[in-house]
């Protein structure tokens, strides 16, 4: 039940307003995903299926009280950039060209 103002949450740049994510937001989006995948209403073979976007807006929409989130352009911005962001961790964790680096479960 998190409320954010506008002008906490947006700032101007060269293209029209962008939102800034708060960590409590990426929060809300990442368990509001898991829940849905568990579901599995809207699994698919490579994700999600077309309309997740939607539900999952409304999802959000109770959790995270006025943070007006809308599927496009706020939600399907800040998946893809989490998706850039964690490729490059598992990338370092499961990848194929990670010099040796990985996770031993008993150090």
């Amino acid at each position: 039940m998190l409320g954010f103002s506008q002008s906490s949450v947006s700032s101007q740049n060269s293209r029209g307003t962008k939102r800034k994510w708060v960590p409590e937001e990426d929060a809300a989006l990442v368990a509001c995903m898991v829940d849905l995948h568990n579901v599995g209403t809207f699994n698919a073979n490579t994700g999600f299926k077309a309309s997740y976007l939607n539900e999952l807006e409304k999802m959000l929409e109770k959790v995270l009280l006025y943070a007006m989130l809308k599927a496009k352009p706020n939600l399907e911005s800040r998946i893809r950039t989490l998706k850039m962001d964690w490729s490059i961790i598992y990338d370092m964790l499961n990848g194929k060209n990670n010099s040796g680096f990985g996770w031993d479960e008993h150090r």
